[in-house]
């Protein structure tokens, strides 16, 4: 049996650099699903608002040096205007401060869009993109 609280039902809204640092901090932490940051960096909307929406806990057995996470759908915004589904894992410390939407249509629009749209893997080059 899980000790895990509920994974949170809120959908936070964030800002590219907060989706950005949000992706390093995976990156950096070897987190399973996240991004190259470099290359998102070089594809995301500058000023696009993203969505993040939990949908379980994550954390690997053998790696205890590395705290429980929020696994999270991302629903990112393109430089294109094209939006793109992908994954996310963020500490719980790092999710709980995020903006929560208190819209209920965004928050359905939001779980619309991530059912409809292609997924990130799709639409990113497979190469480094060098540095941003």
């Amino acid at each position: 049996m899980s000790s895990d609280p509920p994974v949170p039902r809120e959908v936070k809204a964030v800002g590219t650099a907060s989706l950005l640092a949000l992706e390093e901090r995976a990156y950096a932490l070897r987190l399973n699903s996240r991004s190259d940051p470099a290359l998102l960096r070089a594809h995301v909307a500058p000023g696009g608002t993203h969505y993040l929406w939990p949908a379980l806990w994550n954390g690997p057995a053998h790696r205890s040096d590395v705290p429980r996470q929020l696994r999270c759908e991302v629903l990112i915004a393109l430089r294109t205007g094209e939006r793109v589904v992908g994954w996310l894992d963020v500490l719980p410390d790092d999710f709980a401060p995020l903006p929560r939407v208190t819209s209920r249509a965004v928050g359905r629009e939001v779980a619309r869009l991530l059912d409809r749209v292609p997924p990130l893997r799709d639409r990113l080059p497979r190469e480094d993109p060098g540095p941003a």
